[in-house]
C-alpha cells in the first residue's frame, strides 16, 4: 500500500501521497490533484476535492483519491508532466489522463468514472441503447464484430475517452430510424440524428472522433473554448449578453444556428458553430 497520510472528510478520504507513491502506484487507479501550498487556485480547490473524495468513496469506486504538494516532490510531478498548479491527473497503469474541465465536484467525479471504467461500454439491449442515448448528447458506438476498424476504435478510444463515451452495439439493437451501408461501422448519434464514419471522406478515425465530439451548436464556455481548440476547426461564435433578451441579441444567435443546423454539409468539417456570454469570453482570454 502506499504510504500516505489519511486526511478524513465524512465518510471519504483524500490521501496525502509521499515519493513512496511512483513505485506502489500501478496496484490502484489514481486521482491526483499536484498542488503548491502557495496557489490561489489550489487553495480553492480543496474543498472541493476533498468533496470529491467523499463521493468517489461513497459510491465504491475503485479509484482512489490523492493530493501531492508538487513542489516538495518535483521530480515525480515532473515525470507526470505537471507544469502548472493545481494539475488533476487520473492514472491508471502507465497511463497518465489530464482533466481540463471545470473544477465542480461533479464534473471531476464524472471524468474519474469515465476514464477509469471500460474503455469501450457494450450496449446489450435496445432498452439500453436508449437509455444511454437520453443520457448523452453525442452518442460514438462501433457496430459490429472484430476487425482492424474495431481495433482502431480502441487505440482511439485509449487517448480520446479523456472527453467522450465509447460503446459498442450489434446492428439488432439500433433505432429502427439506422441503415448502414456496411458493417462493421462507427457513428455518432447527435442533433437528433446520426453521422456514419467514412474513411475516404472523412480521414483519419481519430481526427474525425475529435471533430464529431461536440453538438453543431453549443453554448461555448470558457472550459469548452479551450477544447476546441484541439480539434482543428475554426469557432465561429456569437459572443452575446446572456442576460439580454433584446431582438438583435436573439437573432444573431438564431443566425448562427440555422447556418450549423441547415449548412451542416458545407461547413462542420471546418467550423463550429455557438454563442458565448461576453463575460464568459473576457474570463476565457484572461485564462490563457
Amino acid at each position: 500500500a502506499v504510504v500516505a497520510h489519511v486526511v478524513a472528510s465524512g465518510a471519504g478520504f483524500v490521501e496525502d501521497l509521499d515519493e513512496s507513491f511512483k513505485e506502489n502506484r500501478k496496484d490502484d487507479i489514481w486521482l491526483v490533484d499536484f498542488y503548491a501550498p502557495w496557489c490561489g487556485h489550489c487553495k480553492k480547490l480543496e474543498p472541493v476535492w476533498n468533496e470529491v473524495g467523499i463521493e468517489m468513496r461513497n459510491m465504491g469506486s475503485p479509484v482512489k483519491v490523492g493530493k501531492m504538494d508538487a513542489t516538495s516532490f518535483s521530480s515525480i510531478a515532473s515525470e507526470f508532466g505537471v507544469r502548472g498548479y493545481p494539475t488533476i491527473k487520473l492514472l491508471k497503469g502507465d497511463l497518465a489522463y489530464n482533466y481540463r474541465g471545470p473544477r465542480t465536484k461533479d464534473d471531476i467525479v464524472e471524468f474519474a468514472n469515465r476514464v477509469a471504467g471500460p474503455l469501450i461500454r457494450s450496449l446489450p439491449s435496445q432498452h439500453m441503447f436508449e437509455h444511454v442515448q437520453k443520457r448523452h448528447r453525442v452518442l460514438f458506438v462501433y457496430v459490429g464484430g472484430e476487425s482492424p476498424l474495431k481495433e482502431k476504435y480502441i487505440e482511439v478510444a485509449s487517448e480520446l475517452i479523456v472527453y467522450t463515451y465509447f460503446f459498442s452495439a450489434s446492428e439488432d439493437v439500433l433505432p429502427e430510424y439506422v441503415t448502414l451501408p456496411e458493417l462493421p461501422a462507427v457513428m455518432v448519434f447527435k442533433d437528433g440524428t446520426y453521422f456514419v464514419y467514412d474513411e475516404y471522406e472523412d480521414g483519419d478515425l481519430s481526427s474525425w472522433i475529435n471533430r464529431e465530439r461536440f453538438q453543431g451548436y453549443l453554448n461555448v464556455d470558457g472550459f469548452t473554448l479551450y477544447e476546441l481548440g484541439d480539434t482543428g476547426k475554426l469557432v465561429a461564435i456569437a459572443v452575446i449578453d446572456d442576460k439580454n433578451s433584446s431582438v438583435e441579441h436573439t437573432r444573431l444567435k438564431s443566425i448562427i444556428q440555422e447556418v450549423a443546423i441547415d449548412y451542416r454539409d458545407h461547413f462542420h468539417r471546418d467550423f463550429q458553430f455557438g454563442h458565448m456570454d461576453g463575460n464568459d469570453y473576457i474570463n476565457s482570454l484572461l485564462m490563457e
